[in-house]
């Protein structure tokens, strides 16, 4: 399915300087590939972690800008596939939480019209302006796309309603994209469970540790656990399209 030689292969990794994001730009550049790695403007650890990289002779560029926004997000992708000059793999891995203390679903008081808004726009809306806006690259090129949703859009609560419904919609949305874009592209989602990353590092111990409780595999999901399974999808796996991978150490089948 993959049309171009390996040293000629790109990747575009959204919200690619920390956790799942950044060690999918680690992984992908060590095998290779040349990735541009996607972050708000305004975040410096963007350009410092492309400086690093780059230090240590990986092929990694800088895609600043912000997937939440109506032609924002497509000016971004049309702009690393000119750089890249093609492109073979997306990874839509920008998300946020929208609250740094979950939610439960019985406080409705807490759930607002913004919160709905900046969760669908970036988890949710970010997912298809990405996938619409590199397709043509990706049908050249045979490629792949995987989404990252979350085991909060597997029937879990996660931070809040609306977040889970934003990675319901990702589930759903890897579905429908698999079927518009076959045959020339494959299109997969991986739905992490509680994942050891700087989102989660200020969480409560107690928390951290009820999740523990219930995993099969004692102990927690890395980034880099993750992103072996995103890299996987993308590079391998020639007939797994529209199929959503939990990555949870067997915490929902406890």
């Amino acid at each position: 399915m993959e049309n171009r030689t390996d040293t000629a292969r790109t990747a575009l990794v959204t919200g690619g300087a920390s956790g799942i994001g950044l060690a999918c730009v680690t992984q992908l550049a060590q095998q290779g590939v040349r990735v541009a790695m996607n972050h708000l403007e305004e975040d410096a650890q963007g350009p410092e972690q492309v400086a690093r990289l780059r230090a240590q002779g990986l092929d990694v560029i800088a895609a600043p800008g912000n997937v939440s926004i109506p032609g924002g997000a497509e000016r971004m992708v049309e702009a690393a596939i000119a750089a890249l000059g093609g492109l073979d793999y997306l990874v839509n891995n920008a998300g946020i939480s929208g609250t740094r203390d979950p939610i439960p679903a019985s406080a409705l008081e807490q759930i607002d019209e913004d919160l709905w808004m900046a969760l669908l726009n970036t988890n949710l809306i970010g997912v298809f302006r990405c996938a619409k806006a590199a397709a043509p690259a990706l049908r050249a090129s045979g490629g792949a796309i995987v989404n990252t949703a979350s085991t909060a859009g597997m029937g879990l609560q996660g931070s809040s309603t609306p977040y889970a419904a934003s990675k319901s919609g990702v589930v759903s949305v890897t579905r429908s994209l698999a079927r518009g874009l076959a045959p020339d592209v494959r299109v997969n989602a991986v739905a992490p469970g509680q994942v050891a990353t700087p989102w989660t590092a200020n969480w409560p111990q107690a928390r951290k540790q009820a999740a523990l409780d219930k995993m099969l595999i004692k102990r927690h999901v890395q980034a880099e656990d993750v992103a072996q399974t995103i890299v996987y999808l993308l590079t391998g796996a020639p007939m797994i399209t529209g199929q959503t991978i939990v990555i949870d150490g067997g915490m929902t089948v406890s």
